[in-house]
């Protein structure tokens, strides 16, 4: 599946947003020696597309490999942290587990997207199964994740399958819970406990509530999910239940939910308003490069790669490296990692202010709305 571009032409301001990224790319290859003197020329729109299709090309062979090794490796590292006889180790390895469930959600995620097994009805009972034990009922997650690629970067309505964003003007004109709700969906506390607060509730119980015929296994994920904690804590122990399913659970939920948050909103990052979006710039600016090294980009299923995914999702995440190394293109995104300093950024950057083109946090909206004598904003911005 090849993602099609929106048919509207595009804006001034778009133009020379790509001509910043095609001078990115030839400073990029200046500094790396090419057998040619000429500059490749900057490719974008379906150029660029054209370019990264035969990347899609699927190897059956690795992506079977891929599902099986990583499911035995977790059941093995699982089990042992559950029947382990010092917590130390138990932690440990529950741990380690936690990181193993990453990189099998990012194998649902790619299934989910038909970029790997797709057709092959052993590997969606297999897969549907993982996403019930992830508290992701498969439904929800293709709805919710393919309109958040329809329309990354965009402020839209509703924010369905992202985090919400607010422009400083939309910020200062919403009301007072509306405003601590936006809070509540971006703090880090609600990122830390997102397998309650994404998985569980709004993934799983929400989707449900709102339209049970259509979500029916929104409940059943609910249902499986409890019985198999319950089945543990009962029939074997709570130390079973807790280090060998509960806490791998907890912590792969809380580093998903933060790899997909930081790579969405982050400083550098772009916000589009209305006509001035399009596909190609929305993956290259708005998604960025989270940079990990070799074992990392292994139990994250080099999701790391986002620019690349979201330029499309039809590439298999162990082609993601690949594709981008051949692709000048896709070789100068903006740079996110695990750093301290990273982090706080990335939570410091909560509204898109249209003036500065770019990310700023309440307490930078707050002054430049005092800078700007604006008492009406500057209002709504306290709260």
């Amino acid at each position: 599946m090849v993602v099609q571009l929106p048919a509207n032409p595009a804006k001034q301001e778009n133009v020379s947003l790509v001509c910043q990224h095609c001078a990115k790319v030839r400073f990029y290859t200046l500094l790396v020696p090419t057998s040619s003197s000429s500059t490749p020329p900057c490719r974008s729109g379906k150029d660029l597309i054209n370019a990264i299709r035969p990347f899609t090309r699927e190897s059956r062979a690795t992506s079977w490999w891929c599902l099986i090794s990583t499911l035995c490796i977790l059941a093995v590292v699982l089990s042992a942290a559950a029947l382990a006889p010092w917590w130390p180790v138990q932690l440990a390895l529950s741990l380690l587990g936690s990181l193993v469930m990453v990189r099998g959600f990012v194998v649902f995620h790619d299934f989910m997207h038909g970029a790997i097994l797709r057709d092959s009805w052993l590997a969606k009972i297999v897969l549907y199964f993982y996403g019930i034990l992830l508290l992701t009922p498969a439904r929800t997650w293709r709805e919710t994740h393919n309109f958040h690629h329809a329309h990354v970067g965009q402020i839209t309505g509703p924010s369905i399958g992202s985090f919400p964003v607010l422009t400083t003007e939309q910020w200062a004109k919403t009301g007072f819970w509306a405003r601590q709700w936006y809070r509540f969906n971006r703090h880090p506390l609600t990122i830390l406990f997102a397998y309650v607060t994404v998985f569980l509730f709004t993934m799983s119980f929400e989707s449900f509530v709102k339209n049970p015929r259509k979500h029916w296994m929104s409940l059943l994920t609910l249902v499986t999910h409890g019985a198999i904690i319950w089945g543990l804590w009962h029939f074997g122990s709570l130390p079973i239940m807790f280090f060998g399913f509960l806490l791998p659970a907890l912590v792969a939920s809380a580093v998903g939910a933060y790899l997909f948050y930081a790579q969405h909103n982050y400083p550098g990052t772009r916000i589009y308003m209305g006509e001035d979006w399009d596909y190609f710039q929305a993956a290259l600016e708005t998604s960025s490069y989270f940079k990990f090294g070799p074992i990392m980009n292994w139990f994250t299923g080099n999701i790391g790669y986002h620019h690349v995914h979201h330029l499309s999702a039809s590439v298999p995440f162990y082609r993601l490296p690949e594709a981008m190394a051949a692709i000048p293109e896709l070789q100068t995104p903006t740079v996110t990692t695990l750093h301290p300093r990273d982090i706080i950024g990335c939570f410091r950057s909560n509204l898109w202010d249209p003036v500065k083109q770019a990310m700023v946090s309440y307490r930078e909206a707050r002054e430049a709305a005092k800078s700007a004598g604006n008492d009406s904003m500057d209002s709504g911005l306290m709260a």
